[in-house]
């Protein structure tokens, strides 16, 4: 998947960088990572009612 660079406030960095402290995260990148995949969990299980793993797709399924 490609990068997309973006433009942060200082709001946001430090967001960011209270949820590496957190998580114990050396990135800001992994913690906007570990917020995403956090908020796709979090609206999967409101949609199944079940928590679903998350996986990167690798490969064609042909």
């Amino acid at each position: 998947m490609p990068e997309q660079p973006m433009e942060l406030d200082q709001q946001a960095k430090a967001v960011l960088d209270a949820v590496c402290e957190q998580q114990g995260l050396e990135t800001r990148e992994q913690a906007a990572e570990w917020l995403l995949r956090r908020r796709i969990r979090r609206g999967a299980q409101g949609l199944t009612g079940r928590g679903r793993a998350l996986y990167d797709v690798k490969g064609d399924r042909r």
